[in-house]
């Protein structure tokens, strides 16, 4: 299992690689057994897009997505 600290980081850069900015500015965080992102995007679809980008980096932490779905 990967370090907390190392797993952070690669699931803000998973973020950070995406091809939809708004999932540039999210946030993630990480608890004993979960990552948490959290920020704002204008779609649910966007919404469900950042949980996805961070499976293949999750490890066995589950993700909570926090994201708020905003309209502009």
């Amino acid at each position: 299992m990967a370090s907390p600290a190392l797993l952070t980081t690669q699931a803000a850069h998973a973020l950070k690689r995406s091809s939809h900015p708004a999932l540039r500015c999210l946030s993630v965080e990480e608890t004993d057994d979960t990552l948490v992102i959290s920020g704002r995007v204008a779609s649910y679809y966007l919404k469900q897009l950042a949980q996805e980008t961070l499976m293949p980096v999750r490890g066995e932490r589950r993700v909570v997505n926090r994201v708020n779905v905003v309209a502009k």
